[in-house]
């Protein structure tokens, strides 16, 4: 199955939790402390993988979390860093955070790797915390909470030319022709219900990829039938080749279809009409074929449309190979000019670089019983990397409440001592 679109939700690895320990050995009467430091929690990695073709592996697999660090031991020997947790996804994955709609990520080649979500670095043991003032502190952090992130992935394949066209054009055909791809072919529409891909390789050792895009019809761009669904694939594609039927037997006028997929991309990215296109007249050795053609080359003049066509007849397999050495040239010419698709991709996953004011390190409410709630990014990491087994390192973020302005806010706010405050699902008294 065919699966080009995914949401996932990812965690790298807490910090393992630095220890309280002390040196006990028999002939050392003033041991220190040999509290250890906590491993770094392990990275969420996105890794390309040629051998992937879809997103299929995400479809019931959809929580990815990393291992937590090593906690820290006594001798001063430090937790081991977590394993980091690889993801391999196809060439062609876009990755981008759903809450915020940004753009992490845009892996298109093989072994490519991005850091979607680091882990979170290890608790100091109390060793690190030893001062002429305070020789054998008994204080430590707990490991750093890992990142806890929402996306999306979407893939968008890899094809350097595209086929469009409505359904039944003979699209299907034609890929089968020019390559060893077997797509599903019937008389009827829609036979194709996910993009085919396949490689066309020219007599001269040349050769590009070359991708049947499902049947788009009018108001593809808004939602109806496929179109919208693949119309993202038609992004990455250098080349398009407009396929048109020109044998009426489905009682379609060409000139119609060609305005009608010309607008739809229109609606759903004005650049793709940016790309070189060929027009194919495809069934050529049905009967009214030349009729229709002439009509149509006389629509297309009254709307000064500039085009090049090639009359194709794919079942008969006569005058594909001139629309194959046309197609690379236009490859050969387009990437010289280094026209490909640029996506802006957000620099650092964690931050979103604005203009607004640097967000508050806590905010104050109180609930209708009373109890005044302290919340915030900065502060509830603070507290959840504060060790409450040991008096000093309660102590300790006391104090750096204190430093942050929370008793002043508290106080602003109308706290009296003996009040009750809460952060996450600690309470404690505030005392003047």
């Amino acid at each position: 199955m065919f699966i080009d679109q995914a949401k996932i939700y990812v965690k790298s690895g807490d910090g393992g939790n630095g220890m309280v320990a002390f040196r006990r050995e028999k002939y050392v009467p003033d041991g220190g402390p040999a509290g250890g430091d906590g491993g770094k929690g392990g990275d969420v990695v996105f890794v390309v993988d040629e051998g992937l073709h879809t997103l299929m592996d995400f479809r019931y697999n959809r929580h990815f979390k990393a291992d937590k660090g090593e906690n820290g031991m006594s001798k001063g020997m430090h937790g081991r860093a977590a394993e980091d947790l690889v993801i391999p996804v196809p060439p062609g994955t876009v990755i981008k955070n759903e809450d915020t709609e940004a753009v992490l990520a845009d892996l298109t080649e093989e072994g490519q790797s991005y850091i979607v979500a680091k882990g979170g670095r290890g608790g100091r043991g109390n060793s690190r915390f030893a001062t002429p003032r305070n020789p054998a502190p008994n204080i430590s952090e707990n490991g750093e909470p890992g990142a806890e992130l929402n996306l999306v992935l979407e893939l968008k394949l890899l094809a350097d030319v595209g086929l469009v066209g409505f359904p039944s054009v003979g699209k299907s055909t034609f890929l089968s022709v020019v390559t060893a791809a077997k797509p599903k072919i019937a008389a009827y529409p829609f036979t194709t219900l996910t993009p085919n891909i396949g490689v066309v390789e020219l007599k001269d050792g040349r050769s590009f990829v070359i991708g049947d895009m499902p049947g788009i019809i009018e108001g593809a761009a808004e939602g109806v039938g496929l179109g919208l669904q693949f119309l993202r694939h038609i992004e990455r594609t250098k080349v398009l080749l407009h396929v048109l039927d020109m044998s009426g037997i489905e009682g379609r006028d060409p000139f119609e279809d060609y305005q009608t997929i010309q607008e739809e991309l229109r609606n759903h990215d004005p650049n793709i009409l940016t790309k070189p296109q060929l027009i194919i007249a495809n069934k050529m050795d049905m009967p009214d074929a030349e009729t229709h053609l002439e009509l149509f080359k006389e629509q297309m003049a009254e709307a000064n449309e500039e085009y090049e066509l090639f009359e194709v007849s794919t079942i008969q397999n006569q005058g594909i190979e001139p629309v194959l050495y046309r197609t690379i040239e236009l490859l050969e010419e387009y990437e010289e000019t280094g026209m490909e698709e640029e996506i802006p991709i957000e620099t650092d996953s964690h931050v979103i670089y604005t203009h607004e004011e640097k967000e508050e390190p806590f905010t104050i409410t109180r609930d209708s019983d009373g109890v005044w709630v302290l919340s915030g990014e900065e502060i509830e990491r603070l507290f959840i990397m504060t060790n409450m087994d040991h008096e000093e390192s309660i102590m300790r973020f006391s104090r750096q409440l204190r430093r942050m302005g929370v008793d002043e806010k508290l106080r602003e706010r109308g706290a009296k001592d003996g009040d009750l405050v809460a952060l996450l699902d600690f309470t404690f008294e505030f005392v003047e």
